[in-house]
């Protein structure tokens, strides 16, 4: 069953104590670490599972370092559909999905895509209630139909990410 909640304040202390496990197990590997998803944004309901950017040196760099996120309890799911990427999951004792990691090559358009989405999102909120509200709407429609709600989602996300780059492109850098 698809659930989404209220921004749990925690989230970001769970993030902080899972990016330092992530960056100690891949060293050099790693260039950066972000939360993303919208466990990332305080204004937006989420399902509750923390979204884990990781930037690194290379993909193949990173392969060599997958042993060491599986003794970490992930379990490596290669690209699992989205070429250049590597996807890590991880479950709790109880087999609940707490944790993923997304990991690109730094600075490649799906990193940008996703950090400058998030800070979009925190910038924006009213665009973050609309679109928590389109998730409620959609797991009421869809309990147990993973795809069924992301296929309704992607529509305002595919929209709004096109607006964070132009917001993005015109936000003073400091």
């Amino acid at each position: 069953m698809i659930r989404i909640v209220s921004h749990d304040p925690i989230w970001s202390a769970k993030f902080e104590i899972e990016a330092e496990r992530i960056a100690k197990a891949v060293g050099g590997a790693a260039v950066r670490i972000h939360h993303i998803g919208s466990t990332a944004i305080p204004q937006a309901k989420a399902k509750p599972i923390i979204d884990i950017l990781l930037e690194v040196t290379s993909l193949g760099a990173l392969d060599q370092k997958a042993p060491m996120l599986e003794a970490l309890g992930y379990e490596a799911k290669g690209e699992f559909g989205i070429p250049g990427r590597r996807y890590f999951r991880l479950d709790d004792f109880n087999g609940m999905r707490t944790h993923q990691i997304h990991a690109f090559e730094a600075g490649v358009p799906d990193v940008i895509r996703n950090v400058v989405f998030r800070d979009y999102m925190r910038a924006h909120s009213s665009v973050a209630g609309e679109y928590s509200a389109l998730k409620e709407r959609l797991v009421n429609a869809y309990p147990h139909d993973m795809a069924a709600y992301m296929d309704g989602k992607d529509a305002f996300v595919k929209e709004h990410e096109r607006r964070a780059l132009l917001w993005a492109s015109n936000v003073p850098t400091t």
